[in-house]
Order: C-alpha cells, then structure tokens, then sequence
C-alpha cells in the first residue's frame, strides 16, 4: 500500500486532495492542525506519531524529523541496498509529499510583529521533508502548491501517473520555494540585526505576470515584486482598466510615481521614457494637469500621467483628448471613469500616494541595478532639502517666488536622467534637458524647448558645473535664479558669472545623479 504525508499550514484544496489518495487506496499520514482537519472530514488518516513511535514534542516543534519518515522519503527504490535498509528497520517509503510551510512572510508582514512570533514561524520539518521528497524525486511526487492538486487527482483518477517530467517539475518548484522562504527569513534577520550591506546578499521576489516583450518586441520579459511590496510602489498598483501593462509601461509608471509623491500640493507628473516631459503644481488637480499639460504638449502624446489626487470628471475629460499610455493616481471619480474607460486600451491604476499603509519587510529601500557578472545595489535616493542645506553663494539673494520655483525644480531635476537641467517658472517646468553627455548640452535643450518662457525662469542642475558655461548660457536665456549642489574646483568662476548677471544662485551640497 503506497503512502502519502500531508502537513499544511494553508489548507486550501487538501481535504479534496487527501479524498482522492484514499479512493485509489494511498493511506495518508498527517500532523497536528491537518491531522484533524482530515479526520474532521471523515478520511482515514495516520497520525503521524505512529509512524515515528513518538508523540508530537516542544510544541510541535518536533514531529517530522525521524528516521521513519526521511528513511521512507528518502530510499531509492532500485536500489537494493537502500530497501533492504529500510525494510530491515520496518520503514515503509512514503510516495507522496504534500506540505507547505508556516507562514512567515504573512506574520513578518503584520504591524508591531513580535520578533519571538517571527523566529516560531521559521519552519524547520516542512523545508527538511519537502528537500528530502524533491531529492527522491523520481520516486516520491512532491507537491508545494495547491495549484498543482487538480493534476495529481487528475493522475490517479484517469490512471495517468505523473510522468518524469512532472515530477521533476515539481521537484524544481520545491526548491525555488525553499529557496525563497529562506532569503525571506535572512532578510528579515539582517534588517533585525542591522547589517545594512551583508556578506552575503540573498533576495527573492514573487512573479506578478509575465510581459508581452521586453524594451523590444524580441526580448521577453516578466514583473516580480517584492514579498510584501508597499502600497505605495508601484507593485502595489491596481490596474482598473486597460489592456496588459508592458515591461516598459511599468518602467514609466515607476519613474511617474517617484516624482509625483515629491509633492504634498496637488501635483501631475506626464513621463516618457522614465524622464518627465512636463510637471505642474497647483492648488487643485485640474490645474496641475494643464500646467503639466502646457509644458509639452507634443511630448505628453502617448505618455504616462501620474497624478496625486482623485482624477475628477473635467481632469478626465481634458486628459481624454490626448492618447496617454497610463493614468495613475490615488482613486477616480465615478464620472471620471465614466469618461476614461470610453478609450479600451487606456491604462488606469490606483496607487497609494504615502508610504502609509504598505509594510518594510525588507528594510531600508535600496535600488538594484545588474551587470554583467554582477549585482550593484544602494540606498534608494530619497534625500530631501532642509533649510540647512540651502546656502546663497551669490551677492544676489532669491526673491521668494523664486526660491520656491527652486525648489520645486530641484524636486523634478532630482529624477531626470543625468546629466540633467530643469527650468521652471509658475510652479511647471518650462525646460527640461536629460541625458546628455555634457551639461551645457542638457541646458541647451531645455532653453530650448522653453524659448521666451525662460525669461525669468529658474534652473536647477542634478550636478555641480564644472566650469561657467552653463551659468553664461543660462544668463543669455534670461534665467534669474539657479539652485546646484556645488562643489567643483571652479564654484567660483559659476559664482562670478551670476553676479555678473545678476543671477541669484543657491548651493545645495547635495547631488543627484541619475543613470
């Protein structure tokens, strides 16, 4: 008689599952909470202390580990010397695995969790028996994922065994799963005990959906995300409408959603190719739209909208004029809805706007970037203006408008590929140079896209200016005032060229590269 254990924590489909192996004559072995979930449900079950000949100890802390159960996982069955082992110590093989293991993600995952109620939420017996079961697994069909019961009924109820492949298969999956469970238990304990960049780096992320292609039409690509992803990240979206998002709709999104949570007011970020075309503040989201709007409006087309307050039905409608790829934002009125999902293929998604709500299962956010052969990783750049930060270096001092207009650039300038110039003016950006391989390239661009609309602008600079040029080609495109981290051996040619022009200039101290 062929014997299957089965030890779940989420029981979802066992009780179907366990009714099967028990029609085609499988006795089934259990433990503890599934024990008695089967028997509850009238299935012969074994308990699996007569297995072992040893009640359940610690709490159920030990149940498994026993050489009668992982002689039977473990014998492979032509192997004469392996069975004549286990039969000579009275073990039977076990054929069938089904397990999953405690819940750890779902308890770490829970505010104010207790670090003793994590640590006994570590499985010990489910991973040793899955990675026993997977081993053997020509001989012992192992099963992790309540997704994959319908084909083992499906196998004995038609007489189809599951064939070599299958086994394997599942067998593979075992071990990705181990594997994740583990990285989510190291990760935790290096966020507890504070090692910010380990020796050894182990992460895991879980498949949302596979992507129609990648950058390109002839590179496939798929979406993970983090185990407990944020709300407020763009893996904490909810698509509302709209056909498939691609690998580079997520890409934009991602970039829309970190400039447009800089801001407290009322702010809308139009994106393309993760650099903002256009940005506006203002003290009700319609007009941040059209400010947005009136920034570029040739480069808005087929773009990506984000928007930190509830779309309303005239945003809806003015947005609705244009092709736009995505519109994201916190919610949509009913009549903004109404008007949006008129267009089939647009993309509507609801994301948080705070990071409250979403729970830090891995620590401190860090950005990753793969290279060839390797893995570069830091913190993720979140860095904020104080007051102290903002230092005048010119005789001039910024009018108040102007200082505000500073720092509402130094926001977006801070997401812009580098090397990077942004001019504003009214609370929008006007100009915005991005990429370039030099920075009086990228400012070039950006007066350019502003023409007159620079006269009386601000500019903001991710970096220092190596020299004065960009400052001189600011003041001939009629920019009054220039907010920069400062820093390079030539700070004082920059600084004479403004006060030579009457421009009002601010160091920061702090850079933002973005590449």
């Amino acid at each position: 008689m062929k014997r299957a254990l089965i030890s779940v924590s989420d029981k979802t489909g066992v009780v179907e599952l366990a009714q099967a192996l028990v029609r085609h004559d499988i006795e089934v072995v259990s433990t503890g909470g599934t024990h008695k979930l089967l028997a509850d449900a009238g299935i012969p079950v074994t308990n699996i202390s007569d297995v072992t000949g040893f009640p359940e100890i610690m709490d159920g802390r030990v149940k498994t580990l026993h050489p009668n159960v992982f002689g039977g996982l473990l014998a492979i069955r032509g192997n004469e010397e392996h069975m004549a082992a286990i039969e000579g110590l009275n073990i039977r093989p076990i054929d069938y695995v089904i397990v999953n293991l405690y819940p750890f993600q779902a308890t770490i995952e829970k505010p104010g969790v207790d670090f003793e109620d994590a640590i006994e939420n570590i499985d010990i017996g489910g991973p040793s028996m899955l990675r026993a079961a997977a081993k053997n697994w020509q001989d012992v069909a192992v099963v992790v994922d309540s997704g994959d019961y319908a084909r083992v009924i499906d196998a004995l109820d038609n007489g189809t065994p599951l064939t070599r492949d299958e086994k394997l298969a599942l067998a593979a999956k075992v071990f990705r799963h181990t594997a994740a469970y583990d990285a989510l238990i190291s990760q935790y304990l290096t966020r507890v005990t504070g090692v910010e960049y380990p020796e050894r780096l182990t992460v895991t992320y879980e498949k949302v959906q596979d992507l129609r292609y990648g950058e390109n039409p002839h590179q496939g690509a798929a979406f993970y995300q983090e185990p407990g992803a944020a709300l407020h990240t763009i893996a904490g979206a909810k698509q509302l409408h709209g056909k498939e998002l691609s690998y580079n709709n997520i890409n934009d999104a991602n970039a829309s959603l970190s400039i447009v949570q800089e801001f407290n007011e009322p702010a809308v970020v139009a994106i393309k190719h993760t650099n903002p075309c256009g940005v506006g503040v203002a003290e009700n989201i319609y007009d941040a739209y059209m400010k947005a709007y009136e920034a570029d409006p040739v480069s808005i087309f087929g773009g990506i909208v984000a928007l930190n307050r509830e779309v309303d039905a005239a945003t809806a409608q003015k947005m609705s004029e244009l092709f736009l790829e995505i519109i994201l934002a916190p919610s949509f009125s009913e009549e903004a809805m109404a008007i949006l999902t008129q267009k089939k293929n647009l993309r509507l998604l609801t994301v948080s706007m705070t990071p409250q709500g979403g729970i830090e299962v891995l620590g401190a956010p860090r950005t990753t970037l793969k290279v060839q052969g390797g893995l570069l990783i830091q913190d993720l750049d979140v860095r904020q203006l104080g007051d102290e930060d903002i230092k005048v270096v010119t005789k001039r001092q910024p009018t108040e408008d102007e200082l505000k207009q500073l720092l509402f650039s130094w926001k977006v300038v801070k997401h812009v590929k580098s090397n990077a110039i942004v001019v504003a003016r009214e609370d929008r950006t006007v100009g915005v140079g991005a990429g370039q391989m030099n920075r009086v390239g990228a400012a070039k661009i950006a007066f350019e896209q502003a023409g007159d609309l620079a006269k009386g602008a601000v500019l903001a600079s991710d970096a220092f200016f190596p020299m004065a040029d960009t400052v001189q080609a600011a003041a001939a495109a009629g920019i009054t005032a220039i907010i920069q981290p400062g820093g390079s051996i030539k700070d004082a040619d920059s600084i004479a060229a403004a006060d030579e022009a009457g421009i009002a200039m601010v160091f920061t101290g702090v850079r933002h590269f973005k590449h």
